[in-house]
């Protein structure tokens, strides 16, 4: 296996950016949409169009069909990772301003760290990782409480709820992946995986009437346009340059979204849809950083196998 470079290339700038700037602006684009289309509706929409182009990208690069059994463990995946995750972020962005939601879902590499701690075995307890995950939660804390005396409203507590119940049940999917059965092509699996985790999102809006809700003619030009670049870009675009980032530069690197994008989205939620940057906000949010700084910088220590 060849080494990873470590020389900048115009590529690697250009893959990095987007990765940034784009995932960092879906925050925003979510927000747009649900305001007209019913969330579980709208993610259903985006993941599906996006599973559908991955998958038949694999497939016209002739990679192998899941099996039975691989489509068992996307099936089971794409539960946590679309519906409880995705699902629950555009519900919470109906109450939650979009950098605040970007900064909340920035505790899951916490989140994973538990994960790997409590299901894989992977990765065992230190003082540091202990701390990296107190001040993370704390800056949770302070982005919801109302007892702080903080300027700038709080964080609806349902909304918040919801979006940390959505980065646990992805930090628990990333964990089980390393456990159940999947395609050995990274872009058929993440292709089936949105497929199946669109439909899914699609029975759950189905199920909570929002089909009954949604009434296509009055939906905006600004909404469906917020769907086509969660889809195309979003989810099309960045997954290809993330895809293209992991093979060619180091997983640290590569990491460094995970502290860029809420960041991002905050400076757009401000400037572009008047969301308010008070000083709870950036309290809160620069607690939460430097809990995932603390976290993606700590040097992996694994159990003796």
């Amino acid at each position: 296996m060849g080494s990873i470079p470590t020389r900048v290339t115009p590529l690697s700038v250009l893959c990095f950016a987007i990765i940034y700037l784009v995932w960092g602006s879906t925050f925003l684009a979510i927000r747009i949409g649900v305001h007209e289309v019913p969330p579980f509706l709208l993610a259903g929409i985006r993941f599906t169009l996006a599973g559908i182009v991955l998958f038949a990208w694999a497939l016209a690069r002739r990679q192998r069909v899941p099996s039975r059994r691989e489509w068992g463990g996307i099936a089971l995946l794409a539960v946590p990772f679309f519906v409880v995750n995705y699902g629950l972020v555009f519900w919470a962005e109906q109450r939650v301003p979009s950098g605040l939601t970007a900064v909340m879902m920035a505790t899951i590499p916490a989140f994973t760290a538990l994960s790997e701690i409590v299901i894989l075995g992977t990765q065992r307890p230190t003082p540091r990782l202990s701390l990296a995950l107190a001040v993370g939660l704390a800056g949770v804390v302070v982005l919801v409480s109302r007892g702080l005396n903080l300027a700038g409203e709080t964080v609806d507590p349902a909304g918040a709820i919801a979006i940390i119940v959505g980065a646990l049940c992805w930090s628990v999917a990333t964990a089980l992946a390393k456990k159940v059965p999947l395609p050995d092509s990274r872009v058929m699996s993440s292709g089936a995986q949105m497929l199946a985790g669109g439909l899914f999102l699609l029975l759950a809006a189905g199920a909570l009437g929002e089909f009954q809700r949604f009434h296509p003619a009055a939906v905006s030009r600004d909404a469906w346009l917020a769907l086509l670049y969660m889809t195309v870009a979003g989810s099309i675009v960045a997954f290809t340059a993330f895809v293209w980032l992991v093979h060619h530069e180091s997983p640290t690197r590569v990491g460094t979204y995970a502290y860029v994008n809420p960041v991002v989205a905050v400076l757009l939620g401000y400037f572009f849809a008047g969301e308010p940057l008070g000083l709870r906000t950036i309290v809160g949010s620069i607690c939460v950083l430097v809990g995932v700084v603390l976290i993606t910088t700590t040097p992996r220590l694994r159990t003796p196998s």
